[in-house]
């Protein structure tokens, strides 16, 4: 698991990818918001690095998280003679890294990938660890494969160019690590990105496949997934997990792991960073949308509670037990 973090790293994707694969052709995916900002400097950096370039831009958003998407760059990897020595390079956020780094599992049985996250919570999270997949009618991320990069490059100058609303989003992402494993973390304001890294990259080492310890990463995001799928994928990822997070540590006071006050003291933070912390939908409505998370396993939801701010235990609950929080929880 490669990871190269500095200010203009996206100049030298060229180069660092010419020096993992063999191969030489390179295809870039990206979407319509970032493919003005940063295509044409990838581009370059690869070609000046000896790679034929090809590439192919969707609209932004968690929509183009589709089948017929994914079908779509299995065509053109066709067309442009990618094979498993080539590098797809996914350019842009948690979209287009779950979209690209899919297709990449899956073409040829697997062809390597390459992150280059241009959002906070792609730098800080979803580029990392290997986590691929498209959402379907039914939910979010049901199909997808474990398929780590063979390099991840996060350039933070990029965020420059980010939405205020995007910064966000990677907060909510930022509190979360605070929450499961760093108290530290939780307040911070800055510098924060590596030592995110850090945390994913030691998680996931010791438990790649989410069978155990790597659940905790899943903090807020039982509820969150809940909340983007009611909304037909309309709120954002940041927000929904920001929410989630909330109402976690309400179940989990409840449910006597979490001390009380956590929940407030969460809900403030979030706050501070421009979230919301309000579940906007009924508790059953909630509850049903959550019965297809892939947390759902041998007719138990793996829940993730805090034990205190800086760490997370994983809470297999009965489907039931757990619907009677979440309504005492709202």
């Amino acid at each position: 698991m490669k990871i190269l973090i500095h200010d203009h790293a996206l100049d030298q994707l060229g180069a660092a990818t010419a020096n993992i694969l063999a191969g030489r052709r390179a295809f870039i995916v990206t979407d319509e918001n970032v493919a003005p900002l940063y295509l044409e400097r990838a581009a370059r950096s690869l070609a000046d690095a000896g790679f034929a370039v090809a590439e192919k831009i969707f609209p932004a958003g968690e929509a183009a998280k589709s089948s017929q998407n994914l079908f779509a760059l299995w065509e053109a990897f066709h067309a442009h003679g990618i094979t498993r020595a080539d590098a797809v390079v996914a350019l842009g956020g948690g979209v287009i890294g779950d979209l690209a780094g899919f297709a990449a599992a899956t073409w040829l049985r697997g062809c390597p990938v390459v992150q280059v996250p241009t959002t906070l919570l792609a730098q800080v999270d979803s580029s990392i660890g290997g986590k691929t997949g498209i959402d379907l009618p039914f939910g979010k991320n049901l199909a997808g494969a474990f398929h780590q990069p063979s390099l991840t490059l996060m350039d933070p100058a990029l965020l420059a160019t980010l939405p205020k609303k995007e910064y966000a989003n990677g907060m909510a992402e930022v509190v979360k690590y605070g929450c499961i494993a760093d108290a530290a973390l939780f307040d911070a304001t800055e510098n924060f990105i590596p030592r995110c890294v850090e945390i994913k990259r030691e998680i996931v080492s010791r438990d790649e496949r989410d069978t155990g310890e790597r659940m905790v990463l899943n903090f807020g995001h039982t509820i969150g997934h809940a909340i983007e799928k009611l909304s037909g994928y309309e709120t954002a990822h940041g927000e929904a997990v920001a929410v989630g997070m909330a109402m976690a540590a309400r179940v989990g006071e409840r449910h006597g792991v979490t001390p009380s006050g956590t929940a407030d003291k969460i809900a403030a933070r979030l706050k501070a960073c421009g979230l919301p912390t309000e579940v906007p939908y009924p508790a059953g409505e909630l509850f049903n949308a959550l019965l297809s998370d892939k947390k759902n396993l041998a007719g138990k939801i793996h829940f993730i509670l805090l034990e205190k701010i800086g760490k997370a235990v994983v809470a297999p609950f009965e489907p039931e037990k757990l619907h009677a929080f979440m309504r005492e929880a709202l």
